[in-house]
């Protein structure tokens, strides 16, 4: 059963469920963590977490977007910035942000093996996240082009997910180098999700 943390009033309940879920995904199996663990744990309510989250994949989500704020916040999206140089600080920072809660989500990454139906339903957010991502790196996401580009930042997202997971050094210099050579294959391809066409939102 988990345990009721004490209620702290400077941080929303939305927060105090996600900081939770992130709590009990580290001392353990997540497949076994309920909603109603989670809420427990937080000190909320369990209709109060319901109202926020329906399930335990709409956490992580949330979870996912407040990553990437702060990742948009401390990235260099300068205008003299190149698109290549912006979405790959961006990407760092996330790797860096993630590296926060490594063992819990080592953890979640370990129980989709487990729970196939939970992979399958992060599967959308996961294209949203990557959608974000490259619009703050100046990126147009439109059309079918657009969509090339969120599927190939996927993949490669998922590529480098791969060394970040075994790479436990404090300067992640395996990532970092994991991730330079994937953006240097995708500048390979013509009309590929890195071309050189100019950094426009059209």
């Amino acid at each position: 059963m988990a345990e009721k943390k004490p209620q702290d009033k400077s941080i929303s309940a939305r927060d105090k469920i996600i900081n939770a879920a992130l709590d009990l995904a580290a001392q353990g199996k997540w497949e076994l963590v309920e909603l109603s663990d989670i809420a427990q744990s937080a000190g909320v309510e369990y209709g109060d977490a319901f109202e926020l989250f329906d399930e335990k994949t709409d956490i992580l989500a949330a979870y996912d977007r407040r990553v990437n704020r702060r990742a948009i916040e401390a990235a260099d999206l300068g205008e003299d910035t190149s698109c290549r140089e912006k979405l790959f600080d961006l990407l760092m920072e996330r790797f860096d942000i993630l590296n926060e809660d490594r063992v819990a989500l080592l953890n979640i990454m370990r129980s989709f093996k487990g729970d196939p139906k939970e992979a399958i339903l992060s599967a959308p957010h996961l294209g949203k996240s990557m959608s974000h991502i490259l619009g703050a790196a100046g990126m147009s996401t439109k059309g079918i082009s657009g969509a090339l580009r969120v599927t190939g930042t996927i993949g490669l997202y998922l590529y480098v997910v791969k060394t970040w997971k075994e790479d436990d050094s404090a300067d992640m210099g395996k990532t970092m180098a994991a991730l330079d050579k994937a953006l240097d294959k995708c500048e390979m391809f013509n009309n590929s999700i890195l071309n050189k066409m100019p950094c426009s939102r059209d």
